[in-house]
């Protein structure tokens, strides 16, 4: 979690001037955490800070020109479950006010007039030069967030059926960056969500060396010859995960000329074949859920299925 830059700059590239509305602080129960937050324009809105009654009333407040600091009784004011209370901060972005978002740290004053508190002063110190970023938090009257910065690196080749689906239930996750492979522009939809880096190449498996070596890959282009070609580049070069879509028959070829190409037993077991939950079905949508509940385990992107050694 941290403040999107990245989100909010291609936002406001599409839609112009918008209200970017954080929970800033949270007492007791709250649908989201300090740090959540939701960009509102005009006639559209996207993120989250919970749903329910608190996101409809800040949203409209937003459309409405409210700025500032503001609180919420969850139970009492709005009829939500929750029971606890909110502080919500919504600020006005547009591209000049963008340009200034330049540190690791966005820290600004909602609340207090006068210097810098020396406890702002102090977690911006350990921010900048030795790296610790602090939670997102409301302090002293400052409103302080680190940048986001994503921590996984997906590549997913292919935007057919199943790549199409992957992207969609991925690309909403936190902390996951999106690189979008295939061999043309024609191949991939006309709109792509927000944060989705989209790289068309005549010659995918060219890319793979300037995969980084942390990335997870998802292996599942229109042609089986390109699969394999991946296969065999990402298995001299270094990643966190790879995983090929496939059935029993094409995990058995596909080892036997893995082995072919001199491949060990061991290193061809690095492929994971096939990915998600097969229990689920064979259905795009279906295929997407179980590869997006197996990224949210941390041991492994897809821990219940077979390799391709088996």
């Amino acid at each position: 979690m941290g403040f999107d830059i990245g989100i909010l700059r291609e936002t406001v590239t599409r839609h112009g001037r918008l209200t970017r509305v954080v929970i800033a602080a949270v007492r007791g129960s709250s649908p989201r955490e300090v740090g959540a937050a939701m960009l509102v324009w005009k006639d559209g809105q996207s993120g989250t800070i919970g749903g329910g009654t608190l996101e409809f009333e800040a949203a409209k407040a937003a459309r409405n020109g409210v700025t500032g600091i503001t609180q919420h009784s969850l139970g009492p004011d709005l009829g939500q479950c929750c029971g606890g209370a909110v502080t919500l901060l919504s600020e006005c972005y547009d591209q000049e006010t963008i340009t200034a978002l330049n540190d690791t740290v966005i820290a600004r004053a909602v609340g207090a007039t006068g210097a810098m508190p020396l406890t702002v002063k102090r977690l911006l110190s350990q921010a900048r030069a030795q790296g610790i970023m602090p939670e997102a938090t409301l302090q002293d009257g400052w409103m302080i967030e680190p940048v986001h910065q994503p921590t996984r690196a997906i590549w997913i080749w292919g935007a057919g059926h199943v790549g199409r689906a992957l992207v969609n239930v991925l690309a909403p996750m936190p902390d996951v960056a999106i690189t979008w492979v295939d061999t043309s522009l024609e191949r991939f939809p006309d709109t792509v969500p927000d944060g989705v880096s989209v790289l068309p190449a005549a010659r995918p498996a060219e890319l793979v060396r300037h995969a980084p070596v942390n990335a997870e890959h998802l292996i599942l282009t229109y042609s089986h010859a390109l699969d394999l070609e991946l296969c065999h580049r990402l298995l001299t070069h270094q990643f966190a995960f790879a995983g090929l879509i496939g059935s029993a028959t094409k995990k058995a070829r596909f080892r036997s000329r893995l082995a072919a190409l001199g491949h060990t037993p061991d290193r061809i077991a690095d492929i994971t074949c096939p990915i998600g939950d097969p229990s689920l079905g064979k259905h795009p949508q279906m295929i997407a859920v179980g590869v997006g509940a197996a990224l949210l385990r941390p041991a492994t992107i897809a821990p219940q299925t077979k390799d391709l050694s088996a």
